[in-house]
């Protein structure tokens, strides 16, 4: 059965390239085109795509809006942002916390388009890695200023908080977790830890529900803003 794919985009030129790119592969169907954020959440009610390729940028209903629309009433369709700015990493923090599963530029190849499909409908997070880097380190320092000092409020100089490691997650976990926030596939996080697929799943729903997100990307950005990813490693 092809994988069913919603194409949103208000340039029609942009929108008709990428559907055609898209429908180039053999187990791809793009089914409905839309223009709109209104477009875009009112087709994947009615069709319940299993992905969704959409500019975050789009009249009527934002593209915010249109992902925790499509995220309420169609859970298991996954949401892949293409912008064409990218100068506002701050957008990329706003559609990952909407829901969206992964966001990169239209600036990218059509091979790192059809790539980051593929990885949102494995459960990867397809993330252009240079807004990445912006957001993971702006959320980064942002926790860090607001972090209680434990030492009052003129600690020695230099001193910064240590990472704030939730109780509930494993050792095993947290490997898990880094390796997930480099957009490793489940698939490639068995292999590194030499685990079974299966295994690798649970670990990643746990995780995603310890943590208190939606989804991988989410799970990685807190990660970082917890400073997660800076904890030494553990076997």
């Amino acid at each position: 059965m092809a994988t069913r794919i919603i194409v949103v985009d208000s340039h029609t030129l942009f929108r008709s390239a990428l559907c055609d790119l898209l429908n180039q592969h053999a187990d791809w169907e793009v089914i409905a085109e839309a223009v709109d954020g209104r477009g875009a959440a009112e087709c994947c009610r009615r069709l319940k795509p299993d992905v969704v390729v959409m500019d975050v940028r789009l009249p009527d209903v934002d593209g915010l809006e249109a992902i925790r629309a499509i995220e309420h009433d169609s859970p298991g369709t996954a949401v892949l942002v293409v912008d064409g700015y990218g100068e506002n990493p701050i957008l990329l923090a706003e559609a990952l916390e909407a829901g969206a599963a992964g966001y990169i530029l239209k600036s990218a190849t059509s091979q790192e388009i059809t790539d980051a499909v593929c990885k949102a409908l494995g459960g990867a997070a397809p993330v252009d890695r240079e807004l990445a880097t912006e957001v993971l380190l702006r959320l980064l320092g942002k926790t860090q200023k607001e972090a209680p000092s434990p030492l009052g409020p003129n600690p020695p100089h230099g001193w910064e908080p240590p990472p704030a490691l939730p109780a509930s997650l494993t050792p095993r976990e947290v490997e898990v977790l880094r390796l997930m926030s480099k957009g490793y596939s489940n698939r490639q996080i068995a292999q590194d830890l030499f685990m079974s697929l299966s295994t690798v799943k649970k670990h990643v729903q746990r995780i995603i529900t310890k943590l208190g997100v939606s989804n991988r990307t989410e799970a990685a950005v807190k990660a970082s803003g917890l400073g997660l990813l800076g904890v030494p490693e553990q076997r």
